[in-house]
């Protein structure tokens, strides 16, 4: 069989297909994109139809995602960059081009994983017009569907190949890749579910939480709204006492300790509590059992009306006085403290090695994580 005999390939599959993948939809329009320009070299299809075919595709998914950045702001992003493992650095990286570049960068961000999906909304966030953005937008989609449509109009003859060992090994491909991604989503389904079920039953209401602060109990409140991506260090409010922290790593982090006699309480600005219950069950997998979530989110607790503040807690404070231990993998430009062993008695590290640990996770004025007081560095 070769891409001559594929009937299914038409400027109407061609067109929802883009469509389908600008709007986020995992549909291999790439592929589909070369199979056309090798259609094209055989005369079945126009190879400049096919390319116009890829630029409208483009534009109309783009478009409606640029109002839909204009309308709804900074929502928007975040829903897009809730599929990366950090939403907020998959933000601030987007802003951050944007502010250098403008809409040039639409030219090139077709072909730049993760800038792709969150440019055309952020272009309606910072207020583009809608021709300049159509403008920059249309010339970044010619390059984009001309590149992979002359990839396979020039290698036709490869592409005529694959189609053949395709349709041969079809039905296995179909086992060999099927089974894993079904089981794959099985599995992570699984996963939502208990995730959701431990969150529902692992709550703390706003009113219980502050009885228990007012109360002086053993109660460290974390903070989780980085994860927001419109959410700035030092200018969002929180809850009294708490520390504000990446979440991600957290998560990551190869070992925390906390004693027995600590609660842990986590919470994000989402009315959903997902970052926190995701976050809270990776600690309860680290051998963490008094987790709890805060039921609502900060805005429940800003509902009741209940204290707010901007200056947090202090993490060399908090860790010192609760005997929290943290020790991050050994990545480049990170720290990693040995390991901490769960009844270590009074054998704590010192609390500057606490506090040394807590600022890798804690934000510093420009969003980034902090580095090392001289002396702590490895």
């Amino acid at each position: 069989m070769s891409i001559s005999h594929i009937s299914f390939l038409t400027y109407p599959v061609i067109l929802i297909a883009v469509f389908a993948r600008q709007m986020c939809l995992p549909v291999p329009a790439v592929l589909l994109l070369m199979m056309a320009g090798a259609l094209g070299e055989s005369g079945k299809l126009s190879l400049p139809a096919i390319i116009l075919t890829g630029v409208v595709g483009c534009l109309l998914a783009d478009f409606a995602w640029f109002e839909a950045g204009r309308l709804w702001g900074s929502r928007i992003l975040r829903i897009l960059c809730s599929f990366s493992t950090d939403r907020r650095y998959c933000a601030q990286r987007a802003r951050d081009v944007f502010a250098r570049w403008g809409l040039r960068t639409l030219m090139v961000a077709k072909f730049i994983p993760g800038l792709d999906g969150v440019m055309p909304p952020l272009s309606g966030m910072e207020g583009a017009g809608a021709i300049e953005f159509l403008l920059f937008d249309a010339v970044g989609a010619l390059l984009w569907s001309s590149a992979y449509c002359l990839i396979g109009y020039l290698f036709a003859d490869r592409v005529n190949v694959v189609a053949a060992e395709l349709n041969r090994a079809s039905g296995a491909l179909a086992i060999v890749l099927g089974i894993p991604f079904a089981c794959y989503l099985l599995w992570r389904a699984w996963e939502l579910f208990l995730m959701v079920h431990q969150l529902r039953i692992r709550t703390i209401s706003p009113a219980l939480l502050q009885e228990k602060l007012a109360a002086g109990r053993k109660v460290a409140v974390l903070d989780l709204i980085l994860l927001e991506a419109d959410a700035l260090p030092d200018t969002t409010p929180g809850i009294p006492g708490a520390i504000r922290i990446n979440p991600a790593r957290l998560r990551t982090s190869s070992k925390v300790h906390v004693p027995d006699d600590v609660d842990i309480v986590l919470y994000c600005s989402s009315s959903k509590e997902m970052t926190s219950a995701r976050a809270a069950v990776s600690l309860r997998h680290k051998g963490i059992s008094k987790v709890w979530v805060l039921e609502g989110g900060l805005k429940a607790w800003q509902k009741l009306n209940l204290p707010m503040a901007t200056e947090l807690g202090n993490p060399e404070e908090t860790a010192a006085r609760f005997g929290i231990e943290v020790a991050t993998r050994r990545h480049k430009g990170e720290v990693s403290l040995p390991d901490l062993p769960h009844n270590s008695g009074n054998r704590r590290k010192p609390a500057h090695q606490l506090w040394s640990v807590l600022r890798t996770l804690t934000p510093h004025k420009n969003g980034r994580t902090g580095k090392l007081p001289p002396g702590d560095e490895e």
